[in-house]
């Protein structure tokens, strides 16, 4: 099969196309980046690694993300077909490797909504909103909510779904410009924490510590491009709107943490609930108006995360919708968009059952060595994502290099070659992160740095690699059965469908 022979769609790939409504602008492309590329929940991880962090937090943006957003700058507005990052590995690869690629790229997304997203907003709302017995009813109603609220506004039309993913994005830039703002007036009043400085000597100890969360944290430009298909001008407006989305993005990850250690001690950044620690302790400012701001903002957080859960799910799931459609996913059944909604309706129910079953599993699962099993499991599974762009980032190097004659309304600096090299960069960062999702502590022990499971995961390394290997293993199998099952899709190629 010729490169040109993978651009072709199938039959039922090329009838879903017809049912999808032209629904995003420039502005809407800019905060759906926005909403899906700020994970206000790593922002505390992040913090964690002190001022060693906020320096490869800095590095990583000039040596990874900026590259990566040049790359799919160029890619997403080449090739602007929906289904972004699949399209782009069959041009590519042919189908077989952009089903595997799909799979890995969406299955994180119903899991991490399920088994860490729901959680996380919940904590916010109980600790700064109102109180919710943990393990009550009340629980259980709020996480299931989160969840379905986020599926359902991916099932509704995303010409009104937009709108919430558009609030979603304007509250994270709000509470982050807020809080940068509250930090200053809290240091003039009662003093900074102070900086460590000594701490930006980089180390490769220091960079292994946070590399994972911040190449995590740092991909997701090419979100967008899943609907690529429901945009008015892809090829005008891709470009321009991840531009203007990395800058706001990279502002909105250094400034937070660089807050963060300057009004909260070292020894009390605290992970994941460290972003909230720190508002409520710059909110003090405020005297008697500090518990109502901090509920609101508290609110803001959860809005973000939703338009966060939200915009990944109206992202991946097309991803994989798309892959079905064009048999390289179980049987076509799952390729279909509502004719109603033209969104992918069966993979959204898809994926908001498997969101509530880590729920569940989350809620169950929490002691001893059944806990420490599922935090290792959620950890694997949560970043596939990044395992993704093993396949993703050579795919989009090989288009460079073998469509030169389509046309590039956005070029990266220094053209074929400046790609080229931006792209092994990349490559590089991709693979020693997910060596260290799939072999926690392999590149800490060539390097010499000492690695405990015990101490971090609560288990050995032998049970720690069974799960891990086990992990990726799973969504191997399923991406090879559900290319299996597509073969009577494959069958029925629209041979006049060509980029």
């Amino acid at each position: 099969m010729t490169i040109r022979e993978n651009t072709h769609l199938t039959t039922l790939a090329a009838a879903q196309e017809k049912r999808l409504i032209k629904s995003l602008g420039r502005i809407d492309i800019i905060l759906f980046i926005i909403a899906a590329y700020i994970s206000l929940d790593t922002i505390g991880t992040i913090a964690t690694g002190g001022s060693q962090s906020l320096l490869w937090a800095v590095v990583i943006v000039l040596t990874f993300m900026t590259p990566i957003a040049l790359l799919m700058a160029e890619t997403g507005s080449a090739f602007a077909e929906e289904g972004g990052p699949y399209q782009w590995v069959k041009f590519a690869f042919g189908r077989l490797p952009a089903g595997i690629a799909s799979v890995l790229y969406w299955i994180t997304n119903p899991i991490w909504l399920g088994g860490s997203l729901c959680f996380i907003a919940f904590d916010a709302f109980s600790a700064n909103v109102i109180h919710i017995k943990s393990g009550s009813i009340g629980e259980w109603a709020f996480k299931l909510a989160f969840i379905w609220i986020a599926i359902g506004l991916a099932i509704i039309s995303l010409q009104k779904g937009k709108h919430v993913i558009n609030i979603g994005a304007y509250a994270k830039i709000a509470l982050l410009a807020i809080m940068v703002i509250t930090t200053g007036i809290y240091g003039i009043k009662n003093g900074f924490q102070p900086f460590d400085f000594a701490g930006l000597a980089p180390s490769v100890t220091g960079f292994m510590a946070v590399a994972p969360i911040l190449l995590f944290s740092y991909v997701g430009f090419e979100a967008a491009n899943a609907a690529s298909g429901e945009m008015y001008d892809p090829h005008k407006d891709t470009a321009p709107s991840i531009r203007i989305g990395a800058i706001v993005s990279a502002l909105a990850y250094i400034l937070p943490v660089l807050s963060i250690l300057l009004v909260v001690p070292a020894k009390d950044v605290g992970g994941i609930a460290g972003f909230m620690d720190a508002v409520k302790t710059v909110f003090s400012v405020y005297g008697g108006a500090s518990t109502f701001l901090l509920g609101l903002a508290a609110i803001f957080f959860i809005v973000g995360l939703l338009g966060l859960g939200s915009s990944w799910m109206m992202s991946t799931d097309r991803v994989q919708a798309i892959a079905a459609a064009d048999g390289s996913f179980m049987n076509g059944w799952f390729g279909e968009f509502s004719e109603r909604f033209g969104t992918p309706m069966r993979v959204n129910l898809l994926s908001g059952v498997m969101a509530s079953l880590f729920l569940v599993a989350g809620m169950k699962l929490v002691n001893g060595d059944t806990g420490a099993i599922f935090a290792v499991v959620l950890a694997c599974a949560v970043s596939t994502l990044l395992v993704s762009y093993l396949i993703i980032i050579p795919a989009v190097m090989k288009l460079n290099r073998s469509f030169p004659e389509v046309n590039r309304p956005f070029r990266t600096p220094g053209g074929v070659r400046g790609f080229q090299i931006m792209g092994t960069v990349v490559f590089l960062y991709i693979l020693i992160g997910s060596l260290g999702v799939i072999f926690p502590g392999l590149v800490e022990g060539l390097l010499g740095i000492d690695y405990n499971f015990q101490d971090i995961w609560g288990l050995s390394r032998s049970k720690v690699e069974t799960f891990t290997i086990g992990t990726i293993a799973v969504d191997l199998i399923v991406g090879l059965v559900g290319f299996a099952l597509a073969k009577n899709v494959r069958k029925n190629i629209n041979s006049g469908s060509e980029i």
